[in-house]
């Protein structure tokens, strides 16, 4: 069966303030624009790459940008590949975490290879 996988880049929508430090309401700002611009989304499978990201978000964080996905259009119609650095892969965990607790379907991974696996596979199979 087909899949159509977006990439989405962590850059296109982590903001920070003049001091470097995470801005976390503009961030979901843009990823809440970038999301409900994409209606093709509903379609697709994401992969969103935070290897390149320079911003540290804690767990308060981590959990309220889990509770601002499942606002997202078609958030629960897809899946959510975060790839991320190995030292940050455990704070991408707690966010996969809450949001499956939240009836997503988001997974972390540090390999770009397990990660589009796992977007590719069928559900019922994960």
């Amino acid at each position: 069966m087909p899949t159509n996988i977006r990439i989405i880049h962590a850059h296109d929508f982590i903001r920070a303030t003049q001091d470097g430090v995470l801005d976390r309401e503009a961030s979901i700002k843009m990823l809440t624009e970038i999301a409900s611009a994409g209606e093709a989304l509903a379609h697709h499978h994401v992969l969103l790459d935070t290897r390149k990201a320079h911003s540290v978000l804690t767990d308060p964080d981590l959990f309220y940008l889990a509770e601002e996905l499942t606002k997202l259009p078609h958030a629960h119609a897809q899946k959510t590949a975060i790839l991320c650095t190995p030292e940050r892969l455990n704070n991408a965990k707690f966010l996969a975490l809450c949001a499956e607790n939240r009836g997503l379907r988001l997974a972390a991974f540090s390999s770009f290879e397990d990660a589009i696996e796992w977007l590719i596979a069928d559900w019922s199979d994960a």
